[in-house]
């Protein structure tokens, strides 16, 4: 009965290491660019709307971040959503705005990929951390992304990447995006999709029951979204030629989709 506790606590050590570790080779990099007086190239411009539909996709996304020496996902696949996010954000807001990243977890690279550009104003928010950290500019925020404590119109973008598949409230969530982001701002989801779910009955991941997200569910989203005040950029895709994402502890295999 006692092998769960040590275990568990064995767990959140490795994950605090591995933010400090992130973080710290984050400052170091910001101050060897700078020293050199380069500007950062940004990664190419991808459609904020659309579906991860290749294994060549994800790919080709890693390849990207290692040539601007951003950090990667350890989970390779989610270096796709995670690049699509960073390059939206790039394109739609100055490195003075204001984002969140909603529900990230301390290990999530978009906030560090954000700070090596220069953005000063960072948060993320995730209901089961237990502290505030700080790294810098950047303050990682105990709180329920449904809701924040934060003031109206805070932000300029907000992201959420693979997270509302997780038993979120959609609802509660497209409402409270709509009340912290500016007027002109702008959201960035990600989520587990596939045109044909597979099979998630009994299935559970982080205390809740696994769920990929139907081209049904998709649409009732972006209609939630636009009841919100929220405007899809670009055209709603919902094919993929392929099945590029293995979760090989649950195993099934499935896509990913994003929405801006």
């Amino acid at each position: 009965m006692a092998n769960g506790a040590p275990g568990g606590a064995l767990r959140e050590f490795a994950k605090w290491g591995a933010e400090q570790l992130l973080w710290r080779r984050v400052a170091v990099q910001r101050v060897v660019e700078q020293r050199s007086g380069r500007a950062r190239s940004r990664p190419e411009v991808t459609e904020p709307t659309g579906v991860l539909s290749t294994r060549a996709d994800w790919e080709h996304a890693c390849t990207q971040l290692r040539a601007l020496k951003l950090p990667l996902h350890r989970d390779k696949p989610k270096n796709w959503d995670a690049l699509a996010a960073l390059s939206f954000v790039l394109e739609n807001v100055s490195p003075t705005g204001a984002v969140l990243d909603a529900g990230c977890a301390r290990y999530s690279t978009l906030l560090p990929s954000l700070r090596l550009y220069g953005f000063t104003d960072l948060f993320g928010n995730n209901l089961e951390w237990s502290r505030e950290a700080h790294h810098g500019p950047v303050r990682l925020v105990p709180g329920d992304m449904t809701a924040t404590s934060f003031p109206d119109a805070r932000f300029d973008a907000i992201t959420c990447l693979s997270v509302i598949e997780h038993g979120v409230p959609i609802k509660g969530f497209l409402a409270e995006v709509a009340r912290l982001l500016k007027p002109g701002g702008v959201l960035f989801i990600s989520t587990d999709y596939d045109q044909t779910p597979p099979d998630t009955t009994g299935k559970l991941a982080y205390g809740q029951p696994v769920h990929i997200f139907s081209p049904d569910e998709i649409r009732t989203i972006a209609s939630q979204a636009d009841d919100a005040g929220l405007r899809l950029i670009g055209d709603l895709k919902l094919e993929h030629a392929q099945r590029p994402v293995s979760w090989a502890r649950i195993g099934i295999d499935y896509t990913f989709l994003s929405l801006g």
